[in-house]
């Protein structure tokens, strides 16, 4: 329980070490002990999307979000530097039903890299077709899947518009359509990061993909 009240408030370890009157090094042994439970039962991503396909389901949604880390010094740290987001952190890339149910999550993996970079590390597009399912995403995945145009996509966008022009009225329906069925992605991941530990992560890095259910 100590364990769990660390990770879902963040509050420093020294100061909860105190009020339970044990020392800092068994707490922090206890929030790692804490978060291997949970990590150890984690799906992978090929049952995750076998068990999809079985129960008749054809579409997950797909988005990446980023966990904020502390800044230090060093080459290490200028990896996990996002120019999107202007500040360091990790990128994980997530899958939930169409519910907004969360069904894995990715390695954690440097924020200087793309969405479609960590993707393509696992991937994504595959096993997706493998398993003959669809992926909705934002415009962030534009490119992923660059199968030819006679092949059902594994991956559906919406549409950019090229600058100094406008989006016809039917591509922006499209846009609109898939942002709406989108919605409860977004809440799929304001909900995992009610667990403040996510919110800026101070534990070591190599924790942060354990922290997540895969």
């Amino acid at each position: 329980m100590i364990g769990l009240a660390a990770l879902r408030h963040d509050q420093r370890l020294a100061d909860l070490a105190g009020a339970v009157d044990v020392s800092r090094t068994t707490l922090d042994r206890w929030l790692k002990e804490t978060i291997d439970l949970p990590a150890a039962k984690a799906p992978r991503l090929e049952r995750v999307l076998a068990k999809i396909a079985r129960e008749g389901g054809s579409v997950v949604l797909l988005d990446g979000s980023l966990i904020p880390t502390q800044r230090r010094v060093g080459l290490p740290i200028r990896r996990r530097w996002s120019a999107k987001h202007k500040r360091h952190g990790l990128l994980g890339i997530a899958l939930t039903d169409t519910r907004g149910r969360l069904l894995w999550t990715s390695t954690a993996r440097p924020a200087r890299g793309s969405e479609i970079t960590a993707c393509r590390h696992d991937d994504l597009v595959g096993r997706l077709r493998a398993a003959g399912l669809t992926a909705i995403a934002d415009l962030g995945f534009v490119g992923l899947d660059d199968s030819g145009p006679d092949t059902d996509p594994a991956v559906i966008t919406g549409y950019k518009k090229r600058k100094g022009k406008k989006l016809p009225p039917a591509k922006k329906l499209v846009n609109q359509l898939i942002a709406a069925e989108r919605a409860v992605c977004e809440h799929a991941f304001a909900h995992l990061k009610n667990w403040r530990v996510l919110t800026k992560l101070r534990l070591d890095v190599k924790w942060a993909t354990r922290l997540a259910p895969r």
